[in-house]
């Protein structure tokens, strides 16, 4: 799966810390921090119709990331808010748009890893693209990765950084194996998610989601356990090996920039009958209930 350009993205204007700039001039200091060390956290909205869906959410877990890394100073909610409205207008953008914000200790005064160099603020980065959700759902193909997410008292994933090159060196497993994406193990041999999604599966009519160990606490996975929860379906948040994945009727991954998609085949083994599920068929259906309803109207 390789994502496509789309030629309504040729003149995009990107937002950095309040200056909105063609992204053919858009550019951050070698000084900065994300450019030092990934030194930044982020986060990943989705436009539906004029809306952010749980916008407020996605801020407040921007907030505690960068409190966790000891931002000495974090841009609250409201000026957040207005910077994307004002990336959206000069875009002209309502519906069918990925926001990645970036939000990063900022510049230093000489190059090194001590953040009392960072003396100026932080740099805020609104990027908005034209994007319909990634994934195809028709069903996607995993390979399990060699690569493991470090355990929490190594890095806690909980702190949504911008230091990726974990699930980028899976990525390039799953590249190589000619794979969608990677799943990825932790250090028990568990499962965490994949290199950029939370995982579900079905058994017997019950869902089952990994724990909250070695993987990010996901909006989306949250939205699916607030429908379960809702619609009385069974969902257990536990240990999951591979061995319980290749044994599921259904399994399918969630995310803001792909929403919810299903998973047909992992380690070249068919999920199930091959097939999407009518539980994740369902539940796609009902999450877009939600986003077709629900959300900060900021357009």
């Amino acid at each position: 799966m390789l994502q496509k350009f789309d030629e309504r993205n040729r003149n995009l204007i990107i937002n950095i810390n309040g200056q909105l700039v063609h992204r053919d001039k858009a550019g951050i200091s070698p000084f900065d921090s994300a450019v030092q060390g990934g030194d930044a956290v982020w986060e990943g909205l989705r436009l539906y119709n004029g809306r952010i869906f749980k916008l407020h959410e996605h801020l407040d877990r921007l907030e505690r990331s960068a409190c966790a890394l000891s931002f000495a100073e974090i841009p609250p909610p409201e000026k957040i808010i207005e910077e994307i409205k004002r990336t959206l207008a000069a875009n002209k953008m309502s519906d069918g748009v990925h926001i990645r914000l970036t939000l990063t200790r900022g510049l230093k005064i000489t190059s090194g890893m001590d953040p009392r160099l960072n003396q100026n603020g932080p740099t805020l980065i609104v990027l908005a693209e034209h994007k319909a959700p990634v994934y195809a759902k028709s069903g996607l193909t995993l390979t399990t990765s060699k690569v493991r997410r470090p355990p929490r008292d190594v890095l806690d994933a909980r702190i949504h950084h911008a230091n990726l090159l974990n699930s980028i060196l899976a990525k390039i497993e799953a590249n190589n194996a000619g794979a969608d994406d990677a799943l990825m193990l932790d250090t028990r041999g568990f499962v965490a998610e994949t290199n950029a999604t939370h995982v579900f599966i079905v058994r017997n009519g019950d869902l089952a989601t990994s724990r909250v160990v070695a993987c990010p606490e996901g909006i989306t996975r949250a939205t699916v356990l607030e429908l379960c929860a809702a619609e009385k379906i069974r969902c257990l948040e536990t240990n999951l090996s591979v061995v319980d994945v290749y044994g599921a009727n259904e399994m399918f991954c969630t995310g803001t920039m792909g929403e919810l998609a299903a998973v047909t085949r992992l380690d070249n083994r068919q999920i199930g009958d091959g097939k999407v599920g009518p539980m994740t068929k369902r539940l796609s259906d009902l999450y877009a209930k939600r986003t077709a309803t629900e959300g900060v109207q900021i357009v």
